[in-house]
Parts: structure tokens; sequence; C-alpha cells
């Protein structure tokens, strides 16, 4: 049998609540996957919970990556809110370096990179905001996105290495983009 060229990673959005109010089944999940990327607290995930699933994805030896999305907690982060691309970077920034502060507690190296909901979505329809987002993640740091889009394009021009994804449990528009709902049905 033939060795497997290009083995296939699970990675899962996690700490995805707020408070008392968990979103998912984040501890029968982290056994069970590769990846783990975090919510970094604009659409979702507060510093107690970033700190909880950073601690169980180094108890399971998880990569963890950063989560960022639009500032929109009401919204999960599923509402396309339009910012300059000096406040995307900044907020991009701003969100990678409060979960860093929590793995560099851990000693738990930052693996990634994967913006959330609809900036992923913004960012494979615009050059511009792909640049702006892509320009607050840590220079040479892996980013996970969308194969054959801007997202792939952008991180190849800027030199940061790029993971392709695909979804299991989302919907594909005719163009090979995601469909991203506001609400799951």
């Amino acid at each position: 049998m033939p060795a497997i060229k290009h083995p296939v990673k699970i990675n899962v959005d996690l700490g995805e609540g707020y408070g008392n109010f968990r979103c998912g089944p984040d501890d029968e999940l982290i056994p069970l996957i590769d990846h783990a990327n975090i919510a970094c607290g604009f659409h979702a995930g507060d510093p107690l919970i970033m700190h909880q699933t950073v601690l169980a994805c180094k108890k399971h030896n998880i990569a963890v990556g950063a989560h960022p999305g639009l500032p929109d907690i009401q919204g999960f982060g599923r509402r396309e809110i339009k910012m300059s691309p000096e406040e995307l970077t900044a907020a991009v920034r701003y969100q990678v370096g409060a979960l860093k502060a929590f793995l560099d507690a851990e000693d738990v190296p930052l693996h990634h990179v994967k913006p959330h909901g609809v900036l992923y979505g913004m960012m494979y329809r615009d050059k511009e905001v792909c640049r702006a987002v892509y320009a607050g993640v840590p220079k040479g740091m892996t980013v996970f996105g969308l194969a054959g889009t801007l997202h792939e394009e952008v991180a190849k021009e800027m030199g940061l290495p790029f993971v392709a994804e695909l979804y299991g449990d989302v919907k594909y528009n005719n163009d090979n983009t995601l469909v991203i709902d506001r609400r799951k049905k």
C-alpha cells in the first residue's frame, strides 16, 4: 500500500463560550483532534475559557492556534462589519496577543492563526482585508485558510506558511467558497 502523501489533520474551533455558557463539546473533542483554534474574545471566548482551553489542549498535546474574529459577540462573528485596514490589523494582533499570553504562561507554542466566521469569508473576497488581517499575524506564523483563494495567494505574498483546509460541516458555494450562515440551521 502506498504511503499517504499528505496526512489529514483535524482542526476544531474551541473555547467559544462565555462565563457559565459553554458552546460545543470541547472536552469530548479535544482528545480526538490535532489542532485547536481557540476563540480570542471578540466573537466568543473569555479569559477563563481561553485559559481552561489552553490547559486542556496542553494535557492532550494538541497544537493550538488563535481564532480571531470580528468584534461581534452578539452575532457570534457572523455579521460583516466594515473596518479600516488599520482596525483589522490591530484587532487581529490584539486577539492573537491575548491568546499568546495564556500560551506563554503554560509554555505552549502558538502553532497557527485561523480567522473566524465572516472575517474568514471577507478575506477570500477582498485582498486588502486579507492583507490587513495577515498583517496582524506574527511574522512567519502559519495561517490556515481556504485553498485556491486569496487566503493562499496573500499568505504566499506575505511570506506566511499556509495550510489548506476543507470543511465537512459547512456548505460550499458553486465557486468553492463557504456558505457562512448568520445562524446555523
